[in-house]
């Protein structure tokens, strides 16, 4: 039982970028086969805050495809973009409580601030934030935001 009282949450996360491939496929059927070996329910989330990079119309050849493999979620789909107010108001929080911060940052720039101490980014490797904005921005533009962890 999970601390809401609500018990056991599978969810399938794609992102209508395109159709879902046959790797895609047998990734909701894993997620929808443990939902139900756990007696828990299966949901499905839309994962649409990519503008750029989210196709229009694409979220409902998905949820079709899903349809036709008889995997159907146990609650109506939930689209990302639909939460941006809740997600807002949470990095408010966080923000007036000190515990997040924007960063300027490029992944080029974070790149360059680790060679400084000897860490070289490997492809396909960790790349561990720095801190460089912890600061502040320098007036560079807020690129994202970062999370105290200390």
């Amino acid at each position: 039982m999970s601390a809401d009282g609500i018990g056991y949450r599978g969810r399938f996360a794609p992102s209508p970028t395109g159709p879902l491939h046959a790797g895609s496929l047998v990734a909701a059927l894993a997620s929808w086969l443990d939902a139900r070996e756990q007696g828990g329910r299966w949901l499905v989330r839309i994962e649409d805050v990519d503008r750029e990079r989210c196709k229009q119309g694409l979220d409902l050849v998905i949820l079709g495809q899903l349809q036709r493999c008889s995997l159907l979620p146990d609650e109506p789909p939930q689209w990302q973009s639909a939460r941006e107010p809740l997600y807002a108001q949470a990095l408010d929080r966080l923000v007036a409580a000190g515990r997040a911060y924007p960063c300027g940052c490029t992944r080029k720039a974070i790149d360059e601030a680790l060679a400084v101490r000897g860490v070289v980014h490997q492809r396909h490797g960790e790349r561990v934030y720095p801190g460089t904005c912890r600061g502040g921005l320098r007036g560079q533009p807020a690129r994202a935001w970062r999370l105290r962890s200390r």
